[in-house]
């Protein structure tokens, strides 16, 4: 038997929709039910969470950077051998970018492609029956995404909850939860977004504050009917990423944690062995490993630690002279010459390519990426195109000299201009590869 599945969306960030699936991923657990979390679009963070309140892997599903036959592929699994799959929107349920129906990475094109109902959660703060206009316009916008049903967040007093709920109701747009202003229910942001699962303190006390609110607020009875068979055409994984060796030694480590699960996972089912090491801790990559991956993180918070990491920075030198080595986003930061902090404090990096990059300098880079590889790459082979996504603060002040890796374009297809770099066995990215255009 299928999983059933819903959508919880929202009109845009900041509504409520990760404490809310958070919530209800842990208080369905609580149940037996067996549940899993999924992620639209490129979020590293929320999947985290998603397992952390379930035991469960987490998956992102993004319809722009995954073709439809990988899409489904990991669907499928999502769903496979559990009874739910909760989707939790980013940003606002139909933002994406302009793009071939179906491909524009907005949650609405998973609604629409699997038949998915959406639960709505509405931010009422500042308004009562306004609420209900806003409920009409998601139900008739697209003829097909549903809106199963509404939760209210932010409500200020039963009074304030009866005119929302009333107003909604009246256009026949079952309410079915209503969640009062609670400050503890806030997850902690930095400068990315929501602080990682891995590095929230208490996290299992704090996922169970929030399965508390969810199971007073919310009739999980209803929204558990809401949801509707997830049932995937027949996928493939033709598309994932290649691994880029037999034996990939992973940076992990507070200053290197953003790998996709579906990356991971593939690598893995390919007979892939995955040898964690941490920069932090002064570790080097392991040898005898075929290839090494420095994920994107957040070095620039501890880029003191990583300059000072003798025996990491070595022993990476020593590795890169052999095999390959790459980096993304965070990890290319630290393949520079060096990288400047928020303080404006310089340190140095490991030097393996000749750029250097700076946060205090901030300029923010956000958006989905094709990039069309001009050399052999652990990303790829040459002449391939990947695609990814981009969300960073930090900027290149000292470009180097090193070669472009790759020529890279936007989503839309506009040219941005060469991009990354290489030298020898060495390369590395701005961007975070997710996919085989």
């Amino acid at each position: 038997m299928s999983a059933r599945g819903l959508i919880v969306g929202a009109a845009r960030s900041g509504s409520g929709k990760t404490s809310v699936t958070i919530g209800l991923l842990r208080a369905f657990a609580r149940r037996g039910i067996a549940v899993r979390g999924a992620k639209s679009g490129p979020d590293y963070i929320d999947p985290g969470f998603h397992m952390a309140a379930t035991g469960q892997p987490g998956v992102n599903l993004d319809s722009w950077a995954m073709g439809p036959t990988l899409l489904d592929e990991l669907a499928s699994r999502q769903a496979g051998g559990v009874d739910m799959v909760i989707v939790e929107s980013a940003m606002g349920l139909f933002d994406g970018i302009v793009a071939d129906k179906g491909r524009s990475g907005a949650a609405a094109d998973l609604a629409r492609r699997y038949g998915l109902p959406v639960l709505l959660v509405l931010d009422v703060s500042g308004q009562s029956q306004t609420a209900a206009a806003i409920a009409r316009g998601f139900a008739t916008h697209d003829p097909g995404v549903t809106i199963g049903g509404v939760v209210l967040n932010q409500v200020a007093s039963e009074r304030h909850e009866i005119m929302a709920r009333t107003a909604i109701e009246q256009i026949g747009i079952p309410v079915v939860g209503a969640v009062y202003r609670n400050p503890d229910m806030a997850i902690p942001e930095r400068h990315l977004g929501l602080v990682q699962a891995s590095e929230h303190a208490g996290i299992e006390a704090f996922i169970e504050r929030l399965a508390d609110t969810m199971e007073k607020s919310i009739d999980l009875a209803e929204v558990e009917r809401l949801a509707t068979p997830l049932a995937p055409g027949n996928g493939s994984s033709e598309l994932a990423l290649r691994p880029p060796g037999q034996r990939i030694a992973v940076a992990r480590d507070a200053a290197f944690s953003f790998i996709y699960p579906h990356v991971e996972r593939h690598w893995r089912e390919q007979g892939c062995e995955l040898v964690a090491f941490s920069p932090l801790a002064d570790e080097a990559p392991d040898q005898s490993c075929d290839v090494c991956w420095l994920p994107g993180g957040y070095p620039e918070l501890h880029a003191g630690a990583l300059s000072a990491a003798a025996r990491f920075r070595s022993g990476l030198t020593d590795f890169a002279a052999t095999k390959p080595v790459h980096g993304e986003c965070g990890g290319f930061m630290v393949l520079g010459k060096a990288l400047e902090d928020a303080a404006g404090v310089t340190h140095a990096m490991t030097g393996l390519l000749g750029h250097t990059t700076s946060y205090a300098k901030r300029k923010m880079n956000l958006g989905y990426r094709q990039a069309k590889l001009n050399a052999d790459a652990p990303i790829g082979r040459a002449g391939d195109t990947i695609r990814g996504h981009e969300f960073h603060y930090s900027r290149v002040v000292d470009a180097g000299n090193d070669t472009p890796l790759a020529d890279l374009f936007d989503g839309q297809g506009r040219s941005l201009g060469p991009s990354g770099a290489r030298r020898g066995h060495v390369t590395g990215t701005f961007f975070h590869a997710i996919a085989n255009a």
